[in-house]
């Protein structure tokens, strides 16, 4: 893969920009993930969340175990990959999991908490 490989993902909140692309519309509950020095932004659209709950299982379960610290990597790379609002066409599954893995689980619970606040509050 090309300029993806090996960067790390920084979770951050930038203030929503009109019209500027990778910015995050928190009154969307959006939220944005800074993968190989480009920010995407992640929203939890009902079919991002379909998509989801179609690999993770119950939208419900998945926020409780987070609640109980018992959510897996994998599960929040999973919410985080089908929520991503575009995908630039370089980054692939993998690279994306290895990105945010990059980071760690501390440096990323503040976009999980995010999308789990979204989640139950449906909006």
């Amino acid at each position: 893969m090309s300029g993806m490989d090996g960067l790390g993902a920084t979770p951050t909140h930038p203030q929503p920009l009109p019209g500027r692309e990778g910015s995050s519309n928190p009154a969307r509950g959006e939220a944005a993930l800074r993968v190989g020095g480009e920010m995407l932004v992640l929203r939890p659209s009902f079919a991002a969340l379909v998509a989801a709950e179609s690999e993770l299982g119950p939208l419900f379960a998945l926020v409780e175990r987070a609640a109980e610290g018992r959510l897996g990597l994998s599960e929040m790379v999973g919410l985080f990959w089908h929520c991503l609002r575009e995908r630039p066409e370089a980054l692939t599954r993998d690279g994306f999991a290895e990105a945010v893995t990059g980071c760690g689980l501390a440096a990323n619970t503040p976009v999980l908490k995010v999308l789990l606040g979204q989640i139950l509050a449906g909006r």
